[in-house]
């Protein structure tokens, strides 16, 4: 089936394309930082130390794969800027391909990147992608919604959220618009990040995949208020109490640089944009791939 070089592969999205990276028979290289989860690695998986803000370490690390993934992302800026992971990073990683002779690239981005992106998550992404557009390369761009999955950093928060083991403790917090936030009609389509994986590995083997950007998300849209209460009913059994946070103070606070804030001002910015993702040309190309409708399988069973 061939070798493919992967980026992020220790990480949450990362560690489920490894899995299904081996299981349709594929060999890995894999640029890590810490090791993968036991018994995620055998020996059809090579670990390879480099960095993909070192650009001279990236090329001897792809030879002999026939194709990469590139995952790495942030959704913070407390190490690194999103600059530097997401334009600059992904920037190395294409120029590494034509290097090491690797013509077909697969691309993480977001939902909701475009040219005339407010938040700097997004303004980076959208460079990135441009990027790989112009690269020359047999590329595919996935934008995945909001990811969920048992271990993930949301659905860890939504639990602590539901069970009151994390602040406000007795309430299911949003970012509302208007003086008082309780106002956000914006939707999302969150997606399972096995089914996620899925779809990555899946263009692989897709031709018409080539030169595509596809929207990837689950069968359902909610308002964040609706999707508090799914999760509060999976975690608790019944809905809990969900307030907004008016965005006004929550950029303020943002912009205060507080230690131990749970939050940035891109991350409020991005909470009062609509997520949702037309997912027609993802399955008129990929008819084979299901995606199952949150809180499906959002905890480990």
């Amino acid at each position: 089936m061939g070798r493919v070089f992967l980026t992020g592969g220790s990480g949450f999205v990362g560690t489920q394309v490894l899995q299904e990276l081996l299981r349709q028979g594929y060999q890995v290289q894999m640029l890590a930082h810490r090791a993968p989860a036991p018994g995620a690695v055998d020996g059809r998986v090579s670990i390879v130390r480099g960095s993909i803000l070192d650009p001279a370490s990236l090329a001897p690390a792809m030879q002999g794969c026939a194709a990469a993934i590139h995952l790495v992302g942030i959704i913070d800026q407390r190490q690194a800027t999103f600059h530097d992971i997401h334009t600059r990073g992904t920037q190395n990683v294409v120029d590494a391909c034509h290097q090491a002779g690797i013509r077909r690239y697969i691309h993480m981005s977001a939902q909701g990147t475009r040219a005339d992106a407010v938040s700097a998550y997004h303004q980076s992404k959208w460079l990135a992608e441009q990027y790989v557009r112009s690269s020359g390369l047999a590329y595919t761009i996935f934008r995945p919604s909001i990811i969920y999955g048992p271990g993930g950093e949301l659905t860890n928060l939504l639990r602590a959220w539901s069970l009151g083991q994390a602040p406000p403790f007795l309430f299911m917090p949003f970012f509302g618009r208007g003086f008082f936030g309780q106002s956000n009609p914006h939707r999302l389509s969150p997606v399972h990040v096995e089914d996620v994986a899925c779809a990555f590995v899946a263009a692989l083997a897709t031709d018409a995949a080539i030169g595509q950007t596809y929207s990837v998300g689950g069968p359902a849209a909610f308002t964040w208020k609706e999707l508090l209460a799914c999760a509060s009913r999976e975690f608790r059994g019944r809905p809990k109490l969900a307030l907004g946070i008016p965005a006004w103070l929550a950029r303020t606070l943002a912009a205060l640089h507080l230690p131990g804030l749970p939050f940035n001002r891109d991350q409020v910015i991005m909470a009062l944009e609509d997520n949702t993702a037309d997912t027609t040309d993802l399955h008129r190309d990929f008819p084979a791939l299901q995606f199952r409708a949150f809180p499906a399988d959002m905890v480990a069973r």
